[in-house]
């Protein structure tokens, strides 16, 4: 079991980075000393390729007799607006700075961090120490001291604080976004749809939702353990974001999934763009500031606790101190911080959302006397990812190397936990949410049993074999490759050639008996065994006794070899960790508002929800929207309109 954790821990790595370097042919031998640096090279051009988030990029560094000269970036596949604009940013800084010392772009880490890898493989090839450039030089200015002053400050220039930034500055208040990062927008630069509740396009199209009914059943679906104003309040005013953003440029497209209206984002290249558009019209337009790369650390209060304005970390090292009469916290929650997740969820799989998201915003307000609500473990998890599938697209095309993938969000198969056991009826796959909670709930990872038996029906009749309602639930991002191919009626060729691959590479198992399997993948062979048994009986009665799973979905195993898919699910952020009231006010221990301070986004979202994320679009919707209101709320307190 040890071993296969170490395993999932590998899974983790690889999302967030998987690198390989090429080495090419140089252009002079001489060896020189880098007046930046100290380094002596070879002068000339290299060329290296690292596994970015989109795919291999290929870099070329330049070395002149005393420094870097230029980082290319000739090929690369990151997302327009995003990962690009990222290797851009990097590059420039490596040349500027003559340092590996630069910090990855938070949400474009992969990106990042993959350009970095590759110029550092180009320093050793040139005769380079890259551990000497990557030293991090003194805060040469760490006691400079940059004052500023406005109405309302807010940090975070995800949806939600650019939201808040914008309502703020169209209530007449002078208004300074500060961001950590160089991008503007977060995660939903990243993210796919939003929900909002009876918007202008859904009431015309006929659609009009019961609002006293839906606020009841969400309610009643988190146990009652919600704060219920805030719950009415997201749905009755959700839908009203929906016009206030296209009003502004940032135009969602109405489109149904199953029975209910969902709203996709603009195209990814465009997002930021617009978002910036939105501040440019409104808060730098009046007169307020967005700035960029500075990492709020602290808040200012007076001798009543009331809260003043923020001081910020700049790269290098100084400080920028702004007073306000209302800080509004918008920073994204606490998943990127794996201490932080583990201490107060337990969980430990990949992460999915941004690394710069690591709780900042939460430690300030809890250092001025704000409430850690009681379900502050709240974790966004959704998708399932597999082990396999990166190194599988290094050996196969995408469509073949994501079989083990779409095998984990098919209802016909066999999942157990790490103790052996089943533990769901496996239809819950058909959805984002139960397929995800009930993974975690069961343990750190789970495994996909599948039999040769079915994967020869998979390669003769693909999975119009199955009996399944529709394509298997997965994000549209993760097809997108192979969008031609992921149909119902399209042949499996070669399944069981890739999950030989897969079990060879080390990211899943084989046995030519059930025990045997056990045995091979760290699970309690009796158990396993049994459970196995009771399954294959299900199949042949088309009675599960265990879990109810309708019969339709009861495929049998039939002949071996077995396989097991390692299976973890991936958390796109973190749910609440501040308690607010309607008015975004952050509340104290006694539930009292501390004045002067806000909260919108992720960290206040957990008054929504009891134990688990349950929504469908509902983290941005609530972005959005609380945004829009909090950012509204604390102009009119402070202008005492």
């Amino acid at each position: 079991m040890h071993n296969h954790l170490k395993r999932i821990l590998t899974l983790v790595l690889a999302v967030a980075l998987i690198v390989s370097f090429v080495a090419c042919n140089t252009v002079n031998t001489k060896s020189v000393t880098s007046a930046a640096s100290g380094l002596s090279f070879k002068p000339g051009t290299y060329t290296a390729t690292a596994e970015g988030h989109g795919g291999t990029m290929t870099v070329q560094v330049t070395f002149s007799e005393k420094a870097i000269v230029s980082v290319k970036v000739q090929q690369q596949a990151e997302t327009a607006g995003l990962g690009d604009q990222a290797l851009q940013k990097i590059a420039e800084e490596i040349v500027q700075g003559q340092t590996l010392a630069v910090d990855a772009v938070s949400g474009a880490t992969d990106s990042s961090e993959a350009l970095l890898s590759a110029v550092a493989d180009c320093v050793r090839q040139a005769g380079g120490d890259p551990a000497a450039l990557q030293e991090k030089k003194s805060a040469v200015s760490a006691e400079k001291v940059e004052r500023l002053s406005a109405d309302v400050v807010v940090v975070g220039a995800g949806a939600s604080g650019v939201s808040a930034a914008v309502a703020a500055a169209d209530e007449g208040a002078k208004v300074i976004l500060l961001e950590k990062t160089d991008i503007i927008g977060g995660a939903s630069n990243l993210s796919w749809a939003a929900n909002f509740f009876n918007t202008s396009v859904a009431l015309e199209k006929g659609m009009k939702g019961d609002l006293n009914k839906t606020v009841a059943d969400w309610i009643a679906a988190n146990h009652w353990r919600v704060d219920a104003a805030a719950v009415r309040q997201y749905f009755s005013e959700s839908g009203a974001t929906y016009d206030w953003l296209a009003k502004r440029g940032y135009t969602t497209t109405f489109f149904v999934m199953g029975n209910s209206p969902l709203y996709l984002l603009p195209p990814y290249e465009t997002r930021q763009d617009l978002l910036k558009n939105m501040l440019a019209n409104s808060v730098e337009k009046r007169g307020g500031q967005v700035i960029t790369r500075a990492n709020a650390q602290k808040l200012l209060t007076d001798k009543n606790g009331n809260v003043t304005g923020v001081v910020a970390v700049r790269p290098d090292g100084s400080s920028l101190e702004v007073s306000a009469k209302a800080v509004i916290i918008a920073t994204g929650g606490y998943a990127g911080n794996a201490e932080m997740v583990k201490q107060y969820s337990g969980f430990q799989g990949p992460l999915g959302g941004l690394s710069q998201n690591v709780g900042d915003g939460l430690k300030m307000a809890w250092a001025v006397g704000a409430e850690v609500p009681r379900n502050i473990g709240i974790q966004m998890v959704h998708q399932t990812l597999t082990n396999a599938t990166p190194k599988l697209k290094k050996q196969f095309s995408p469509f073949e190397a994501s079989y083990p993938l779409m095998l984990c969000y098919l209802p016909n198969f066999m999942n157990v936990g790490p103790n052996g056991a089943r533990f769901r009826d496996e239809s819950a796959v058909l959805a984002a949410d139960p397929a995800a909670i009930t993974s975690v709930y069961n343990g750190t990872y789970h495994l996909v049993i599948v039999s040769k038996s079915q994967l020869e029906m998979l390669e003769s009749k693909g999975m119009s074999v199955l009996n399944i309602p529709r394509l298997p639930a997965m994000p549209p991002e993760f097809y997108a490759d192979y969008k031609a191919q992921f149909t119902l009626e399209n042949p499996w060729k070669g399944a069981e050639k890739v999950l030989e691959a897969m079990v060879a590479n080390g990211d899943g198992y084989k046995g030519n008996t059930p025990a045997e399997l056990a045995k091979n993948a760290g699970i309690d062979v009796e158990t396993f065994t049994q459970e196995f048994k009771n399954y294959e009986e299900a199949t042949k009665t088309g009675l599960d006794g265990d879990f109810g799973k309708d019969s339709k979905y009861l495929l049998p195993m039939g002949k071996g070899p077995y396989y097991a898919i390692v299976a973890v699910v991936n958390n796109l952020g973190s749910v609440g960790g501040l308690t607010v009231n309607k008015k975004f006010q952050v509340l104290n221990q006694q539930r009292v508002p501390i004045k002067g301070l806000y909260a919108v986004g992720l960290e206040a979202e957990g008054t929504l929800f009891s134990d688990a994320y349950t929504g469908m679009g509902d983290g941005l919707g609530y972005a959005f929207t609380s945004g829009r209101l909090g950012g509204t709320y604390a102009a009119k307190a402070v202008l005492k309109k």
